[in-house]
């Protein structure tokens, strides 16, 4: 799984101008509702600046952010610590993470899980799970569909133009391999000059039937599976699966 390394700044400006962490918060409560999983210890996987963990943690949780990038999480522990939070942040390997104890909830977001490139790390991530989550827990992710890497990013190339931000982002998605390559090209006003940083990621596309089965080898179950945070089946040309995933 790639690290943003000297990314982390820019990501959690760009990034913060796209979601809207409340409303990606309020839904997943719902989920959680729906399945009447009320999230206590929560943890979430794959934090990145920890924005949602912070937005969780609002909202009554008591949370564990997990990243494996350390500029990612130091931003996220400023941010909790500005904003007064007791957040617990672990450095690890989101495939491969240890906790001290159980947790009732699990929530990993944006697409992270796509960041797993082989279907071993997806089941070395299931089995985590099944070993911390509690016998009544949830756990809620979501993915890239295949529309998505298919048709949206597919072999593209966007432009952003910001303020003090230039980026080119350019993405080639392979159908064999189920990889979507992408690199990203910054370009940030530091007075009247701009500081370039280059950006190389790679997103594999899980298919229903490929987490099914990474789910079960570890013995859990999809209990849910919805589209771009509504509470109904994805549609063709959902974008985003969330799924809810317990024992």
């Amino acid at each position: 799984m790639e690290s943003y390394k000297d990314f982390s700044y820019l990501y959690d400006n760009l990034i913060s101008k796209d979601v809207d962490y409340s409303q990606w918060a309020d839904y997943l409560m719902t989920l959680f509702a729906k399945h009447n999983v009320k999230p206590a210890l929560t943890l979430d996987l794959g934090c990145g600046t920890g924005t949602l963990t912070m937005e969780m943690a609002k909202r009554g949780c008591e949370m564990i952010g997990i990243d494996m990038s350390e500029d990612m999480l130091l931003i996220a522990q400023e941010k909790a610590t500005e904003n007064g939070l007791e957040i617990v942040y672990l450095n690890q390997d989101m495939s491969k993470f240890k906790l001290y104890g159980s947790v009732n909830a699990i929530v990993s977001s944006l697409d992270c899980i796509n960041y797993l490139t082989t279907i071993k790390q997806l089941e070395s991530l299931f089995k985590q799970v099944a070993f911390y989550l509690e016998p009544n827990g949830l756990f809620i992710f979501d993915v890239n569909s295949d529309y998505k890497m298919e048709s949206v990013l597919g072999n593209n190339t966007f432009i952003y133009d910001e303020p003090d931000i230039f980026y080119v982002w350019k993405s080639n998605y392979n159908p064999k391999t189920q990889i979507c390559n992408h690199h990203l090209t910054l370009f940030e006003r530091d007075e009247d000059i701009y500081i370039r940083t280059d950006e190389y990621q790679r997103q594999r596309l899980f298919t229903y039937d490929e987490i099914k089965c990474a789910a079960e080898k570890s013995g859990l179950k999809i209990k849910g599976f919805y589209g771009d945070r509504k509470l109904k089946n994805p549609s063709k040309k959902c974008e985003r699966f969330f799924y809810t995933i317990g024992k």
